[in-house]
């Protein structure tokens, strides 16, 4: 199981090498105040000092910390690492330079830190990656974080708190990540950040490990006994306690090796039946024993989700395609993969139909049969028609002569004048056709193949090309539909045998008035006695203001004038709707047959025709910047996904126990 740390540590390395941190590794969190002993306490880990200290925030980026054992030099050939060092440490951000010296370890760590969080106190969540390599040391994977601070110094900003307290949570809220807290003995307990934060994310405590550093600082005549055996706060991982190197013996330089025999003195005087389950080394061995346990668990759900993710990014790179090499064969296949795509959108084949709105031929079926259908149905065969209007079209065809029959070419004129009505929707139709052509090509850019979207130009340029196919026959299209209701207007067939004879018509209104003749011989008498009305002799100015604005009558109409009328809204009323029937039935048929139908046999073969040129393939092929970058991208994200699996593999179950 000793060979789990290391494991973790190549996959660690791998998932770096492409940036990204979309798998939860187990790692050990190291968390605690300024000035806790944070780094006091991982020195002591390795056994050297390569950590920056001063006032302050000292640490101001996340540490990545991977100690791994090696055999001492004596032990090991020059060929297995080619390093004649005891120790050594390597940065992954200078992967070629290798650090015997630790004060050099020291100076690179200020050195980069300064390079991204500035030269005063600013804080950077960008990790550092150290590898450090030594036969004192146990394989183990630490993140050392900034403290926990209260109030903002040099240039950092006035939430810096904040700030460190969610870098820190963004570490330790990872399940598969143990947190190690570090809180000073002359500090209340109750009142640690770190055990807090720690709270936050692991309320039972089954990840959380406390180190009680300074032990050697607390104020005479009293003792951790009670936090170290669990009394105070219980931490289901263990607590351990800590002897801390003093500012004095930093200054003096005493060896950790020295720091180490002291610490053990000093457990065994002040607290001698815990001095074996304390001190630094009890803590290397317990957070390496953590560790391995802690991967054997995470170990099945971290294998599971390595093939998940493989399985994911496969599929991603698969549709990115490969880059072009037949130049020809790419563009016909796209351009027909297009042409297939528009046309099945029109026909309701498509692969991808919508849920959340009508789109392609149910669109255009909704508008023929709904939107432009109802349209004609809400027009009134006689709106706008007034029996002022009637009247005089009716003495308007009978000249100077009084009119002993309703005259025919008034009843042409006013249902001419009815007819004209219905071209204007009936255009609107072809538009909103039209409309819905347009759209169709971008619901098939969007979910055509990713080969369109690879290349900008070629796509903009079938657009370009479907839309001036488009536009070219929309005022064809207009012009078959004006004809239309054209048509209709250069011959009033009144032999139509829906149309009803203006004779019944007549003869039906006349069964309808009781005594006609009489009261119409009653009314011509009255008429001849009454005296000059609006009708008989219209002034000049009366007879504008009847044509310009419908005024209602100013006397009752006679019997025979609403007989008039009568006839001629009946007839208007019975030959519209026949107009009308014919309208609604012949305008989406020319709709259908000169715009969509048109454009759905010619698409393919225009798209060919305008785009299929030996100078323009180079051109249109190129391919977007993104989708390179994203190919290369998940490419590499794919190849450390399967270095991992590979690592994984190498794992027998037998080492898991």
């Amino acid at each position: 199981m000793e060979t789990l740390i290391p494991v973790i540590n190549r996959l660690q390395e791998v998932f770096l090498t492409v940036g990204a941190e979309i798998i939860q590794l187990p790692q050990i969190v190291v968390v605690g105040s300024q000035s806790s002993g944070k780094s006091s306490v991982l020195e002591s880990l390795v056994g050297r000092d390569f950590l920056p200290r001063g006032s302050g925030i000292v640490t101001r980026r996340p540490l990545v910390l991977q100690l791994v054992n090696v055999p001492p030099l004596s032990e090991r050939t020059q060929q297995e690492t080619g390093i004649k060092a005891e120790e050594w440490g390597t940065f992954l951000h200078s992967k070629n330079q290798i650090f015997t010296d630790f004060q050099e370890i020291c100076k690179e760590i200020e050195e980069e830190t300064e390079r991204s969080s500035g030269g005063n106190k600013g804080i950077s969540p960008e990790p550092i990656y150290l590898k450090i390599f030594s036969p004192h040391v146990l394989n183990l994977t630490l993140v050392d974080l900034p403290g926990i601070t209260k109030v903002p110094v040099g240039d950092q900003p006035e939430d810096i708190e904040a700030q460190v307290q969610q870098m820190i949570l963004s570490f330790i809220s990872n399940p598969n990540s143990l947190i190690l807290s570090v809180s000073p003995a002359n500090s209340d307990l109750a009142t640690s950040d770190a055990l807090k934060l720690a709270r936050e994310v692991d309320p039972d405590g089954r990840r959380t490990l406390l180190v009680v550093s300074k032990l050697d600082l607390m104020d005479a005549g009293t003792d951790a006994l009670e936090v170290l055996l669990g009394r105070v706060i219980p931490v289901r991982l263990g607590i351990v306690g800590v002897v801390n190197r003093s500012q004095h013996d930093i200054n003096t330089q005493k060896s950790i090796e020295d720091t180490a025999r002291d610490e053990q003195a000093f457990l065994q005087r002040h607290y001698p039946s815990l001095a074996s389950r304390c001190g630094s080394r009890y803590l290397a061995r317990t957070l390496s024993r953590l560790l391995m346990h802690h991967i054997r668990d995470c170990l099945p759900e971290l294998k599971s989700r390595v093939t998940v993710l493989s399985a994911q990014y496969q599929a991603r790179l698969s549709s990115y395609g490969q880059p072009v090499e037949d130049h020809s064969a790419t563009l016909l296949q796209i351009v027909t993969k297009f042409a297939s795509d528009y046309c099945n959108t029109i026909e309701g084949t498509a692969t991808h139909i919508q849920t959340s709105e009508l789109c392609g031929g149910a669109r255009i079926c909704y508008i023929f049969h709904e939107t432009f259908g109802r349209t004609l149905q809400s027009i009134d065969p006689l709106g706008g028609l007034t029996e002022l209007d009637i009247l005089t079209a009716i003495r308007n065809a009978t000249g100077p002569r009084p009119a002993l029959f309703v005259p025919e070419i008034s009843f042409e004129l006013l249902v001419k004048r009815q007819i004209k009505r219905l071209e204007e929707p009936s255009l609107r139709c072809v538009e909103l056709v039209h409309e819905e052509l347009q759209r169709i090509i971008q619901h098939c850019s969007s979910y055509s193949t990713q080969e369109l979207l690879r290349f900008p130009k070629l796509h903009d340029s079938i657009v370009e090309v479907v839309t001036s196919l488009l536009r070219k026959r929309l005022p064809i299209t207009n012009e078959m539909v004006h004809n239309l209701v054209q048509i209709e207007l250069a011959y009033i067939n009144t032999k139509h045998p829906d149309f009803t004879d203006a004779a019944q018509v007549s003869a039906s209104v006349n069964s309808q008035q009781q005594d006609g003749v009489k009261l119409w011989k009653n009314e011509k008498v009255a008429e001849e006695k009454a005296p000059v009305s609006d009708f008989s002799s219209p002034v000049k100015s009366q007879a504008i203001n009847l044509l310009d604005t419908a005024t209602p009558v100013s006397r009752k109409l006679s019997a025979r004038e609403q007989r008039d009328c009568e006839v001629i809204q009946r007839l208007i009323k019975c030959y519209f709707l026949i107009v009308r029937k014919s309208i609604q039935d012949s305008v989406p048929k020319t709709v259908m047959h000169f715009l969509v139908n048109f454009v759905k046999e010619r698409l393919q073969s225009e798209l060919v025709g305008q785009l299929y040129k030996q100078n323009l393939l180079q051109g249109l092929l190129i391919e977007s910047q993104d989708i390179a970058q994203q190919r290369t991208e998940v490419a590499q994200m794919l190849e450390a996904l399967q270095k991992a699996s590979n690592i994984i593999s190498e794992i027998r179950e037998t080492h898991l126990w």
